[in-house]
């Protein structure tokens, strides 16, 4: 397994990391229960395959079936603490109560404890602000997170569905005042999802800010079961969770899936790892976050490194997955050098 830096710090993360919400650890609720329902002994198992394959970042969350994800990795991984890297996430409502959201620092302090309990740890590895809070002053969430880590209690910071704006004007804070930055940005990116690209990128790259990417296969359309002129599938988290994921256009995912077929022709690999594979040929990407409602499909998640995708096979894949960019990056294409 390849690792690389988790954007610009000293921590090595590996190229594939492994996602709960998708996997799912505990399926709480309807919406979680779409993508699957993994109880502790299945976890437990799909923790040991990723271990054996080189993977050590867990990806979880305290909204993810509503805490008990969490629970579930921190029993999966009982007695192996120090073989494994935990990322969890605060922001999104826990509870009806109005202080029990955002990023405010009395939101965070308690949040960070409570996945403390719950991942039955000392210190968590990645913290990760799992969305931008408007409400509360940026300064106040900074500090709040700088003391965290301070403390002991966290190691490293990131955030997660920033605009460029909001990415920015943390960064600068965070410069400012000596406080702890936000070393990566875990972000929606695929082939049928490249908006990443117009804003975030050049600024990650511009600033050192790692992409640990989530929903590759672009909300479940590039597994190679969604083709032209074929019903959904049966079995598919689409039927239930297609109006909260990103919309895409239909012809958008057919020309990409044609592409990957092609391409699958070639090389011999599926669809999904494919997908993958060029995912971690893009700029910035520092790990991608993979998920598996059972062990074949996390092995043939698995199979996306250890190759890489031709030039030829990556420019085919960028002109079938091309779409015109919005205001003012349409512009700018037309004027100036923006490689």
């Amino acid at each position: 397994m390849e690792f690389r830096s988790f954007g610009n710090s000293g921590l090595k993360v590996p190229v594939l990391s492994f996602g709960t919400a998708t996997a799912t650890f505990g399926g709480g609720n309807e919406y979680f229960r779409a993508f699957g329902s993994t109880d502790v002994q299945e976890a437990s198992r799909l923790v040991d395959i990723y271990l054996d394959a080189g993977v050590n970042l867990f990806d979880t969350a305290d909204t993810y079936s509503h805490g008990l994800s969490e629970e579930i990795l921190g029993q999966a991984i009982k007695g192996r603490r120090d073989k494994v890297l935990i990322s969890t996430k605060s922001t999104y409502p826990m509870s009806d109560d109005p202080n029990d959201r955002g990023t405010s620092r009395h939101h965070l302090v308690r949040s960070c404890e409570a996945s403390l309990r719950r991942l039955n740890t000392d210190y968590i590895d990645i913290y990760t602000m799992h969305g931008f809070d408007e409400l509360t002053p940026v300064d106040e969430t900074l500090r709040a997170l700088d003391d965290l880590v301070r403390s002991g209690k966290v190691r490293y910071l990131a955030c997660s569905n920033f605009s460029g704006g909001n990415l920015m004007k943390s960064l600068a804070l965070s410069e400012k005042y000596g406080w702890s930055r936000y070393a990566a940005h875990q972000a929606y990116y695929s082939l049928i999802g490249r908006d990443y690209e117009w804003e975030l990128m050049p600024l990650a790259l511009d600033q050192g800010v790692g992409t640990a990417v989530w929903s590759p296969l672009g909300w479940g359309r590039l597994t190679g079961k969604i083709r032209r002129n074929q019903p959904l599938p049966a079995q598919s988290r689409l039927h239930k969770t297609a109006e909260i994921g990103p919309p895409v256009p239909d012809e958008l995912v057919y020309r990409v899936v044609d592409s990957l077929d092609e391409i699958a022709a070639e090389t011999g690999k599926t669809m999904p790892q494919i997908a993958i594979n060029w995912l971690l040929q893009r700029p910035t990407v520092c790990t991608v976050v993979i998920g598996a409602r059972d062990e074949a499909q996390l092995k043939d998640n698995l199979g996306a490194t250890g190759w890489n995708l031709t030039p030829e096979q990556m420019a085919k894949l960028d002109a079938a997955s091309e779409v015109t960019p919005v205001y003012p990056y349409w512009h700018q294409r037309h004027f100036l050098v923006n490689p």
